[in-house]
């Protein structure tokens, strides 16, 4: 099941333990037996924990699920709010490598001897750390 659902076994275990699945069926030697309704949840709290959703926003929505129609807004605006961070990250990393791409044409320009192309270069490091929020 583990390799399936990209979930390592003890995480499984403390997702079971903390009350995010289960409880989870068992066989006659003692081994966990997923259902489809135990896969279909996996599934989803292995998509929500992949995009760093905590477990306590994890623990409400499995919770909104046994009333959808009720906690729509709510279920909503907690995965919103999840993907308004990680736009917030996304900008924040293309900051980065603006600089990264920046720093690295200035010793482009170095090892060409292109005075101008390093200036130029310059300047643009100087505009991605400001984005970096270094002044």
């Amino acid at each position: 099941m583990a390799r399936r659902c990209g979930l390592s076994e003890p995480t499984l275990r403390y997702y079971e333990d903390i009350g995010l699945i289960g409880p989870i069926g068992r066989d006659a030697s003692g081994h966990r037996q997923y259902d489809a309704a135990d896969l279909d949840l996996i599934g989803a709290l292995s998509c929500l924990r992949a995009t760093g959703v905590s477990i306590g926003d994890m623990r409400t929505y499995k919770a909104n699920l046994a009333n959808r129609e009720e906690t729509a807004a709510e279920q909503r605006d907690l995965l919103l709010r999840h993907a308004e961070r990680i736009e917030a990250e996304i900008v924040a990393q293309h900051a980065r490598l603006g600089y990264l791409r920046a720093k690295a044409a200035v010793w482009d320009a170095r090892d060409h001897a292109d005075g101008v192309a390093e200036a130029e270069a310059w300047q643009a490091v100087k505009e991605a750390a400001q984005h970096l929020g270094f002044h």
